[in-house]
């Protein structure tokens, strides 16, 4: 399953709400029998990249977005989180 464009508005951050629903797509997800939960995010979404992280997602690999992006140095951080009996 990927999970894709997830946000949460800027004066509704910090209430636990993107986590929420993230632990909401994991089981979804997990109920339905998807093996794992794929996503990508940018290298200036740190906070995002912790999210994730702190879900269970694991990092496994980068891209490029495009040429300028490879000259500027911009990746895309691709995540992926297994989903195990729970």
């Amino acid at each position: 399953l990927e999970l894709r464009r997830m946000s949460v508005s800027r004066e509704q951050r910090g209430r636990g709400l993107a986590r929420a629903l993230c632990r909401e797509v994991l089981g979804f997800a997990r109920a339905r029998g998807f093996g794992a939960v794929v996503l990508s995010t940018s290298m200036v979404q740190v906070a995002a990249q912790r999210l994730y992280e702190g879900q269970g997602f694991r990092r496994v690999g980068t891209s490029s977005p495009s040429l300028l992006g490879t000259i500027l140095h911009f990746q895309i951080f691709h995540y992926r989180c297994d989903l195990g009996a729970k």
